[in-house]
């Protein structure tokens, strides 16, 4: 049992913390309905947000290269069109990532209290859903290029994942849709704005790790499941960039409606 609950808590870390299916969301129906999370040892939960760290850095360390030669380029005054760009990605996502950290800050510890009721994560995955079906419809995809404007209003957008059920990608997506970028834009620069939150997230994680060592797993537990949030979100973070370069949102927006009413009814008849 130790066996599996490491690779399904493995597989479900590295799922939805790239798909917008809501992490918050499925944490609710594996602990109530199988009691398969225990959701106390911080040493596993760290042990799987360092894995999918690792998957969003591995995926785009091209971008992520790129983006750090050509600023520092553009800092030396050599400029052309694609270091300008690359620049303005950078501004971009340094922007958008101000509001989810002050944000994060000032509410966290409450929306990890206060929202965590199954039934209100149930509401914000239908709210999420209209977000997603709003954004689905104002979509233009005129804009296939970042301005420093854009990564601020995502970035507002990113902090309504801060709502359990709400979904990062999703609200992200969301908001670059909104804003015209073209689809493929709009998923990749959502991907781009959460590799500071992540990195940041994961890195708190790992000095949780070194001031509080894991009393309920083994080295072995965490290293299987290490591998498997690390391999589950690489290969989710490549599906989902390849999936909705053609395709939209309605699937996701299908799936958190079904997950929305197996967790309500699930509070319905536990009451």
């Amino acid at each position: 049992m130790m066996l599996i609950s490491d690779i399904v808590l493995g597989a479900l870390q590295g799922l939805t913390e790239f798909l917008p299916i809501s992490s918050s969301g499925h944490l609710v129906i594996f602990h109530e309905l199988f009691g398969l999370i225990s959701g106390d040892d911080l040493t596993f939960d760290a042990i799987l947000q360092l894995g999918t760290m690792l998957a969003l850095l591995m995926t785009f360390r091209q971008d992520i290269w790129r983006l750090t030669i050509n600023g520092y380029k553009w800092l030396r005054g050599k400029k052309n069109p694609e270091i300008n760009q690359d620049f303005k990605i950078i501004l971009a996502i340094l922007i958008g990532t101000i509001p989810a950290m002050i944000l994060g800050v000032a509410i966290q510890s409450w929306m990890e209290t206060v929202f965590r009721h199954s039934w209100i994560v149930a509401i914000v995955l239908i709210l999420g859903n209209c977000l997603f079906l709003y954004a689905e419809k104002k979509a233009t995809q005129k804009n296939n290029k970042i301005e420093s404007y854009n990564g601020l209003l995502i970035g507002i957008f990113q902090c309504l994942a801060l709502f359990p059920g709400m979904s990062r990608s999703g609200a992200t997506i969301s908001g670059g849709l909104i804003l015209g970028l073209n689809r493929e834009l709009a998923v990749r620069f959502s991907f781009l704005l959460s590799i500071p939150i992540i990195t940041g997230s994961g890195l708190l994680k790992l000095i949780q790790i070194i001031k509080q060592p894991s009393h309920t797993y083994g080295s072995m537990d965490l290293l299987i499941g290490f591998l498997v949030s690390f391999t589950v979100g690489f290969f989710a973070i490549k599906w989902l960039l390849k999936f909705l370069k053609t395709n939209r949102l309605y699937p996701f927006i299908w799936y958190r409606f079904g997950l929305a009413s197996v967790i309500l009814i699930w509070a319905i008849v536990q009451k």
